[in-house]
């Protein structure tokens, strides 16, 4: 199958819809605006499809690559045959095309090499084809000085050698022994010598054994971190009572009878599985452990930076940003509308000072001279207690209607000591910046978060373990997709987020905050085409993502994109409006036929996108904004006793649970066996980051630091089984889920 087809078949998509895809991509369109600009050419694929053919596409791109590579390279040496060409066509994967290509790859010079070199190839094939021949007696002729073959033993070990790799690079028997160790290898580890510490956050796998296609990414990841620090050795094998498997498939393959074989050459084979084989397809196998453990975990952070970056803004309104700290006190930033800093300032509220009268007065003050009307509390050290000043800076001022709310600080401290912010605040303290983009991120968690490193932000699992560079490239797609999603102002935006804008990098969106300094703010798109290097093309794909509030043409404070300005006029002349009484009466769309407006310029997918933005035009897709309440006088671990019910904040979902934030500064865990009353898969399909939640206090461990928390209805008197708590963890990032013996029972396995 070509390429196209090969996607169309794995996406179940028609071939024809596949090439044009292609096609666009090929000419630099990016996957937002293929989603929602070229619906008709895709047949209304998303983000995620176009994403995944994006990727797959690229990987079929490299293999027919390494393929042509392959044949020129057989053909230019004169190996290539008919046959071996056809299998070489015929190979949908790397791995089999490398198998093929194994016993004609250029080689250093080896052990058989020189075997074959000393004339012991025909003792070789003598002992394979006549499985019951006496060894011995058949290399007695082969005996050579002049050729280094000064004994029996000699001759003989060379036959094995020539032997072993002539099986290792069997393409089939390859094949079939990779896909027998998958399907049934079962990998264990233990603790390495000296390494048995049972303090050690490897305790677990101390002990441990599993069948290797069933092992969770987490674990994976753990196990294979515990391995690379050197408190772990780990080995694949074939479970109990299956441990000859390997090499009774090694006798299938060359066609031998058991009960015909040499002592000899039941040594050649088990030496071949055990010494060859078995390590060969070990390494390989926990590599592809280690890449699905690392795609799984780089979904998880995406799913959870998604969560986070749409989080709902509380809006447009001037903000008091406070930055908790004890000794240092709490630094305190109060910012426009727009985010702009007005005023900033330090405080010390708490231990060792104790200003409590005088930081009231100073917020009171600055809040009254601003108009300020939220107040954004980092969620670090001294954060309840803080909240506690707001709150009653709240009281003290009602006229104002104050409403403290904590916000997450993951990554703060990243951004105040960037480049970014220096160059925004080249004389403002670090600590300083930190408060302002506190105060930001409660006004808006997208426009703030883009400037930061998204594997800074700390919703991530075994992050720092996977591979960096396709993590990297999987959040900036998530922060591309979220950015457009939402869709960008233009005249307030800063570069860190115009970069992300379909069309656009960082030195166009440079070029456009250069152009708005120096002639203000933009009155319509066309305007874009006057930035120093923005041309047509990007025009096309940026254009319909940004916003222009309040400019000359109604339009650019929509998604409807200006090739599409001549439909919404013709739909407004059918109700008997123009285009701004239109959005100004959007019911008068309930009197159109949709039907009416398809033609060969505008399918039916850009008309219903066109009719749903003039009906809410400019509207944000992020759900209305809430704030956590938690409980007062729970502060810390030791505030905490089992069955308190307590309202929460998701902070981040992995495979085994959710950790959430109940307000002591240390998130509790609500394993997946407690989110819900029913099986739960996975726990994205119950919570998401950010998400607030209510939940039951199980078990609190303060030496630890551990809280089990559970989701699960409050058990009642009708209940004959008590719920069983799960064990509570804290939120390392090598967290692991569950007990060992648990781990066993749900592998079917028993401790070792």
């Amino acid at each position: 199958m070509t390429i196209e087809q090969r996607l169309a078949a794995d996406l179940g998509v028609d071939a024809a819809r596949v090439r044009a895809t292609i096609a666009l991509l090929d000419d630099g369109a990016s996957v937002p605006f293929i989603a929602r600009y070229r619906k008709e050419v895709t047949g209304a694929l998303d983000d995620t499809q176009l994403r995944e053919l994006h990727s797959r596409l690229a990987q079929l791109r490299e293999l027919e690559s390494r393929r042509d590579t392959i044949l020129r390279q057989l053909s230019d040496s004169g190996q290539l045959s008919e046959t071996l060409k056809a299998e070489l066509l015929a190979a949908d994967n790397r791995a089999r095309l490398e198998d093929l290509y194994a016993p004609y790859r250029p080689k250093r010079r080896n052990k058989a090499q020189e075997a074959r070199e000393a004339g012991l190839a025909p003792l070789a094939e003598q002992l394979l084809q006549q499985p019951d021949t006496d060894a011995d007696s058949a290399a007695r002729a082969y005996i050579n000085h002049e050729r280094g073959i000064d004994s029996v033993a000699a001759a003989l070990e060379g036959a094995r050698h020539i032997l072993i790799e002539q099986l290792a690079e069997a393409a089939d028997l390859i094949e079939t022994l990779r896909a027998t160790l998958w399907q049934q290898g079962v990998l264990s580890t233990r603790a390495a010598r000296g390494k048995a510490d049972p303090d050690s956050k490897f305790r677990d796998y101390f002990e441990y054994a599993e069948p290797i296609a069933r092992i969770p990414s987490h674990r994976a990841l753990a196990l294979l971190r515990g391995e690379q620090e050197g408190v772990l050795k780990y080995r694949l094998e074939l479970p109990d009572g299956q441990q000859d498997l390997g090499i009774e498939l090694i006798r299938r393959h060359w066609q031998l009878r058991r009960a015909s074989l040499s002592p000899w050459l039941q040594d050649t084979l088990a030496q071949c599985w055990s010494r060859k084989l078995q390590p060969q397809l070990e390494n390989e196998l926990v590599k592809r452990l280690r890449e699905q453990a690392e795609d799984a975990a780089i979904e998880v952070f995406a799913r959870n930076l998604k969560d986070l970056l749409l989080a709902p803004p509380a809006g447009a309104r001037t903000t008091l940003g406070l930055d908790p700290g004890l000794r240092t006190g709490v630094k305190v930033a109060v910012v426009d509308a727009t985010g702009r800093l007005l005023e900033h300032t330090t405080i010390y509220p708490h231990v060792p000072r104790q200003q409590w009268e005088a930081s009231l007065a100073t917020l009171a003050q600055l809040c009254r001279r601003h108009q300020v009307e939220l107040i954004a509390i980092g969620n670090g050290t001294a954060s309840r207690e803080t909240e506690q000043l707001a709150r009653a800076l709240a009281a003290r001022e009602p006229a104002l209607a104050l409403q403290p709310v904590l916000v997450s600080e993951a990554g703060a401290s990243v951004y105040s000591a960037s480049e970014l912010a220096a160059q925004e605040f080249p004389d403002l303290d670090v600590s300083i910046r930190g408060a302002v983009s506190i105060a930001r991120r409660l006004q808006d968690p997208l426009a703030e978060l883009v400037k930061i490193d998204p594997r800074s932000i700390g919703v991530g699992q075994y992050q720092h373990d996977v591979n960096q560079s396709k993590l990297s490239q999987a959040l900036d797609a998530v922060v591309e997709t979220c950015v457009n999603h939402v869709g960008v102002d233009l005249d307030t935006a800063s570069a860190a987020l115009l970069k992300y804008v379909s069309g656009l990098n960082a030195g166009l969106a440079d070029n456009i905050v250069a152009w708005r300094d120096q002639h203000g703010a933009f009155r319509n798109r066309r305007q874009l085409l006057e930035v120093k290097r923005l041309g047509p093309k990007a025009f096309e794909l940026c254009a319909g993502f940004l916003r222009i509030r309040d400019g000359d043409e109604p339009l650019d404070n929509s998604a409807v994109h200006p090739e599409s300005y001549p439909l919404a006029e013709q739909i407004a002349a059918a109700a008997g409006l123009d285009v701004a009484g239109l959005l100004a009466a959007p019911e008068r769309l309930r009197t159109l036929d949709q039907s009416r407006f398809v033609s060969d310029r505008y399918g039916r997918y850009t008309v219903s996108d066109v009719f749903a933005e003039l009906d809410k035009p400019g509207r944000d897709p992020r759900p209305e904004f809430r704030s956590v309440s938690f409980r007062d006088g729970v502060e810390t671990l030791a505030d905490l006793a089992a069955g308190m019910e307590l309202e929460g904040v998701v902070t981040n979902v992995t495979h085994f649970g959710a950790f959430v934030d109940i307000g002591v500064h240390q998130d509790g865990l609500v394993h997946i066996s407690e989110l819900a009353d029913r099986f739960v898969r996975d726990p994205h399909e119950v919570v998401s980051s950010g998400q607030i939640v209510q939940v039951r206090v199980l078990e609190v461990d303060e030496r630890r630091k551990r809280i089990a928390l559970s989701m699960k209805r409050q058990p009642t008197k009708a209940d004959t089984r008590p719920p069983q708590p799960a064990r509570a963890e804290r939120r390392p990032t090598g967290a692991t889920e569950g007990s060992l013996a648990a781990q066993l029972r749900a592998a079917g396995l028993k401790r070792r």
